[in-house]
């Protein structure tokens, strides 16, 4: 569905990057084409409905403008952009139609224009992002595409555009293996969120890297306690925390204990650390806490 003029009119680009976003409106990718041609000055490489359909309005090696400084730089080099059906807050999941194109999609743009596997470490760096991960990438600041998408990227998305292009190997590389274990922890006021440390550092993980990890805990206080954890992506730089939803772990047993464990697998950015908080609705105390991951460079 190609624009014009722009897509005859607009500089070219040599593309180095692939940057998600969300348009806060549940739109086929027909009616993005629609918005673009007859409404706006702006416009993405791509469009993606929920139900996968996939459009492509201009040229990959075409500047399009939804990305601002990241549209095209001096050397010529610029990002490839999709915008992608959301509700109107981009507060929604990416639908597993929407999942699976745009991890194709990913995988093309590598095989094509050689974008390198790696997340975006800076504004101008090769490699796969979404829109708010770098602030030279929107004019006035974004939220853009999303808690709950930014983790399936993180976790999802990415991940699965780059096992697809690297296909079964029988030489990965080895993991780092983490195993820390430590007596004691924080007193958990009731109905408050508490950093869960581990080894005296609330960051169980920094990046870059790919990872898995299990926080370990046990817990005492009044028998009947609920307890709930919940995982959270907190960045060095922009000081932007994404929380992932609640865990339920259980409630503290007859014998004032509970034992209780979360597991998280994903990938963290530069500057980008993994923690882990515990909440009781009464009275408690953690007193031991054990982190086991494996953890590989990326």
């Amino acid at each position: 569905m190609e624009l014009q003029p722009e897509s005859d009119a607009q500089p070219a680009i040599r593309p180095t990057q692939f940057i998600l976003h969300s348009i806060a409106a549940p739109w086929t990718a027909r009616r993005m084409y629609e918005y673009w041609r007859d409404s706006s000055n702006l416009e993405s490489h791509f469009g993606l409905g929920y139900e996968g359909d996939l459009a492509q309005y201009i040229g990959t090696e075409t500047r399009a403008d939804a990305n601002y400084q990241a549209n095209r730089r001096p050397d010529g080099t610029g990002a490839v952009s999709i915008e992608t059906a959301s509700n109107l807050q981009h507060t929604d999941p990416w639908t597993d139609k929407q999942v699976e194109r745009l991890i194709q999609l990913g995988v093309w743009l590598h095989q094509r224009h050689g974008i390198p596997l790696r997340i975006c470490r800076s504004a101008s760096d090769p490699g796969y992002g979404y829109h708010r991960l770098h602030a030279a990438w929107s004019s006035g600041g974004t939220a853009c595409p999303g808690d709950a998408r930014v983790r399936q990227f993180k976790n999802v998305v990415f991940p699965g555009i780059v096992a697809r292009v690297n296909g079964p190997s029988q030489e990965d590389p080895m993991p780092t293996v983490i195993n820390e274990t430590q007596e004691g922890g924080p007193a958990l006021e009731a109905g408050k969120y508490k950093q869960l440390a581990m080894a005296n550092d609330a960051a169980l993980l920094q990046g870059p890297c790919a990872y898995s990890a299990t926080a370990y805990a046990t817990v005492k206080g009044q028998a009947g306690t609920r307890v709930t954890m919940r995982f959270q992506d907190y960045h060095l730089t922009t000081k932007h925390r994404s929380l992932d939803l609640p865990m339920d772990v259980g409630t503290i047993g007859a014998n004032g204990v509970l034992n209780v464990a979360v597991t998280r697998n994903g990938v963290l950015d530069a500057n980008e650390v993994l923690r882990v908080e515990i909440l009781a609705d009464r009275a408690a105390r953690v007193t031991w806490r054990v982190l086991r991951a494996l953890r590989w460079s990326t």
